[in-house]
């Protein structure tokens, strides 16, 4: 009987515990997310990635990206990831949007992560102005979001 409490209590710990992670929110619709961060006054982080092979992609979002301090963090920003996959799948809309962003921003190498603020122009078109860029920071969740909040701290 003792055995079966004690199981039944683990898989209720582990059912609240894996309930309580909620996921980021990764907009890949780039337009939209511009609009949601202008409804929201919220400010955009791009996130240009080699998803399937670039290693220090691949660094940033497991040392970083996937912790709870960033989705902390995150709630203050929209996050837009912009994919350039060697082996994944996309569709050409994707595809185009991607290559139309990494050109305005200049992106040469990944991972690329740029801030902006947008505003919205009485003729319906938006404006981004940028905040300022980094990359991986070495040094864990911590050291990224230090140099993360300088960027967006500057912009206030």
């Amino acid at each position: 009987m003792k055995k079966i409490l004690l199981i039944l209590l683990l898989t209720f710990l582990t059912s609240i515990h894996s309930f309580s992670q909620e996921k980021v929110t990764w907009h890949t619709d780039a337009n939209a997310a511009l609009q949601l961060a202008i409804k929201e006054n919220k400010k955009v982080m791009f996130f240009f990635t080699g998803s399937d092979w670039c290693g220090w992609c691949i660094k940033l979002q497991k040392e970083v990206f996937n912790t709870s301090d960033f989705k902390e963090w995150s709630a203050e920003v929209i996050l837009i990831e912009l994919d350039y996959p060697r082996r994944t799948a996309q569709t050409d809309e994707i595809k185009a949007q991607n290559y139309q962003l990494q050109q305005m921003f200049g992106v040469k190498g990944y991972p690329a992560v740029h801030f902006v603020n947008v505003e919205k122009l009485d003729n319906g078109k938006m404006n981004l102005y940028s905040l300022g860029k980094t990359g991986y920071v070495r040094g864990g969740p911590n050291k990224w979001l230090e140099v993360a909040n300088s960027i967006l701290e500057k912009a206030i």
